[in-house]
């Protein structure tokens, strides 16, 4: 564990000896880049325990972002704590050391702030800029869709953020609505760096032993992937995150991204065979752009070609845009949050500061009945049943049960709040009804996530053990130990279908 934290200090004592040596002998060629800089984002002595925790912004693979208040200055941070065990196993010391690099040298309004880091044994923490206004994902999930004037100013904050990106030779390589956030007054700020490609014309100082791989190596996340990086071919850098602001745009305005479908190699079949369909309310321009930004050939999507992003600029979807004052216009007034209480009991005392390190270790197996199918006769009810085999069916549980109700897919998962993961049971019924039961309580009855309205609830899966469940009153997170994400996806949108 110490191995690795202090590799990260080695890397950073290392890095800044290498600046000093590259500003005392750039003449004479000996360094990569002949341009020096300082951590404006210092490495600090700081604990755990000198932060007060709110919060869950977002998990990935392997951190949790957190709202944190520093207790003697009362500055609020996001704080993204990332797992040094899993890191080490995954191989991804590299993209954390990039990942910190890049964003100290990033000068831009629409990109995420860090201000310092630190680490204990078993974790590594960036406290990263606060943004109040959440993810731009949650405000699709509230209003169901945005206008287009809401999403032509969200469009341009992020291209405005991708010029000067690209502008420094970098390739963000994971746009999508989750990623960009938005300030208290509703400015857009692009985050999450970790999957970020330096170019070898990159502007930026970066590792001495940084490679440049193809900019079509597979990263990010599956529904915003373009073709040539399935189809592995070269791809020029700028063009993958084109590619990914169409998606981006076209689910803005419809409230689904494009390729959306039951499993990963689904959305890949569709997005090689470009199996795309624009809903009817869509505007000519809005239609245009995202079929010009989804092209297959990424030399032809605007803001790739010679003109760069003036080409993308000018089209006729951001007439209107004032490019110059863009974070002095006003931003789309945001959906606050739904004040129906979430089930989260806020006195809940399983977490404590301990649990830092064991929070991210990789899951451990969950034994508990992972589908129960109905004896209904129904085809629908039948194909459910074969998402995955019955292990076992605890009768307990049939008391949140109507007369007549029966089980389609239960399982023990892993609910994200805060810090904890607390193990709920998640049971969908075929009213169809979700409801979420703490079993470390006795209850009358369980939280009804959804029922009635099928329309009414949409699932997001961000990784096979990972989805988020959004209706119009909450967005709850759940991390399935064994891996049924896209099943429990597959399941609940049955119902949608039929």
């Amino acid at each position: 564990m110490m191995a690795i934290g202090g590799g990260l200090e080695q890397m950073e004592r290392d890095f800044e000896s290498k600046l000093r040596l590259q500003q005392n002998h750039g003449k004479e060629g000996q360094v990569q880049r002949s341009k020096s800089i300082t951590f404006r984002a210092p490495q600090e002595q700081f604990t755990i325990d000198d932060f007060e925790m709110g919060k869950l912004y977002g998990v990935g693979s392997y951190s949790k972002v957190v709202k944190a208040k520093k207790k003697d200055t009362g500055n609020v941070y996001a704080l993204k704590i990332m797992d040094k065990k899993f890191i080490a196993k995954e191989n991804k010391i590299s993209y954390v050391k990039l990942e910190r690099i890049v964003l100290d040298q990033l000068d831009h309004p629409g990109v995420i702030r860090l201000y310092f880091t630190f680490q204990d044994n078993y974790s590594l923490y960036m406290a990263l800029e606060s943004c109040e206004g959440g993810e731009l994902f949650d405000q699709i999930t509230r209003k169901g869709r945005l206008t287009e004037d809401e999403a032509r100013f969200y469009a341009a904050e992020v291209i405005d953020v991708l010029e000067y990106v690209h502008g420094v030779g970098l390739i963000h390589r994971d746009i999508k609505p989750e990623n960009l956030l938005l300030t208290a007054d509703g400015h857009v700020k692009v985050a999450d760096f970790g999957s970020v490609k330096p170019t070898r014309e990159s502007k930026l100082t970066v590792l001495p032993n940084t490679t440049y791989d193809k900019a079509c190596t597979f990263v990010g996340t599956a529904a915003y992937v373009p073709p040539e990086v399935l189809n592995s071919s070269p791809a020029s850098f700028g063009r993958n995150d084109l590619w990914a602001l169409g998606c981006t745009l076209y689910q803005m305005l419809s409230g689904s991204s494009p390729f959306k479908d039951a499993s990963e190699w689904l959305i890949f079949q569709r997005i090689i065979a470009r199996d795309l369909k624009f809903p009817v309310y869509f505007s000519d321009e809005a239609r245009d752009l995202i079929d010009k930004l989804l092209d297959t050939e990424p030399t032809r999507r605007p803001g790739a070609g010679p003109e760069g992003y003036t080409a993308l600029k000018v089209h006729s979807f951001f007439r209107g845009i004032d490019w110059k004052n863009l974070r002095k216009s006003t931003a789309p007034k945001l959906a606050p949050e739904s004040n129906v209480a979430d089930d989260d009991d806020p006195h809940d005392s399983t977490w404590n500061l301990s649990h830092t390190g064991g929070v991210f270790v990789p899951y451990l197996p969950v034994v508990d009945g992972s589908i129960s199918a109905t004896t209904s006769s129904s085809e629908k009810q039948s194909q459910i049943s074969k998402l995955a085999k019955i292990d076992s069916f605890d009768s307990r549980w049939q008391e949140f049960l109507e007369p007549g109700e029966s089980i389609v897919m239960i399982s023990k998962l892993k609910k994200l709040q805060k810090l904890t993961n607390k193990k709920v049971q998640l049971i969908l019924t075929d009213k169809p009804k979700l409801v979420c039961i703490d079993p470390s309580k006795v209850l009358s009855k369980g939280n009804i996530i959804w029922s009635d309205n099928p329309r009414d609830i949409d699932i997001h899966v961000t990784s096979s053990s990972h989805f988020k469940i959004s209706t119009l009153k909450k967005v709850i997170s759940f991390d399935d130990a064994n891996q049924r994400a896209w099943q429990w996806k597959k399941a609940i949108e049955s119902f949608q279908n039929h």
